[in-house]
């Protein structure tokens, strides 16, 4: 089993041992056990890491690399008209906290039968299809135990939330 333990940033002229394909929601778990036919996989990341297509893990024990691959998956994509309804259907799926794909021609989500009533009701072209899901990142766009600059232990993240 190789355990994975650091990342490192996108570099396509790397050569990478294997790659690991993975939905959006298993490239935000930091710890977790994956079994592929050709290797066992144990991701032992900094709690708050976020994979994005292709990373590379490097493992700890010989510094192996491993590519990580954005795998198809079932989500909807959101066509819209004009920009201006693009953006709209962005503001309602935002405002609802779904993680989010974000283009200038279309959105992508996992897909939600109450998310797509809604956007078809705003007259929005909803269909469902299989395809790599890569949401935004969010506001802060990387991990807050990462990045010492961003809070202070001592400093409360969010402040509203208290």
């Amino acid at each position: 089993m190789l355990n994975l333990t650091q990342r490192l940033p996108a570099d396509p002229t790397a050569v990478a041992e294997f790659t690991l394909a993975l939905t959006a929601e298993e490239r935000v778990r930091s710890r977790h056990y994956f079994h592929t036919d050709e290797q066992d996989f144990y991701l032992n990341l900094p709690r708050g890491t976020v994979l994005q297509d292709g990373d590379l893990l490097q493992t700890e024990a010989d510094g192996r690399l491993v590519r990580i691959s954005a795998k198809p998956e079932p989500v909807m994509t959101v066509m819209a008209q004009s920009s201006l309804d693009l953006l709209r259907a962005a503001y309602h799926l935002g405002n609802r906290h779904v993680p989010l794909e974000v283009t200038e021609a279309y959105l992508r989500f996992s897909p939600d039968p109450v998310l797509k009533a809604m956007l078809e009701q705003q007259g929005l072209d909803v269909s469902e299809d299989i395809a790599p899901l890569q949401p935004e990142s969010g506001a802060y766009g990387h991990s807050h135990a990462t990045d010492p600059h961003l809070h202070p232990p001592s400093t409360p993240a969010h402040p509203h939330a208290q």
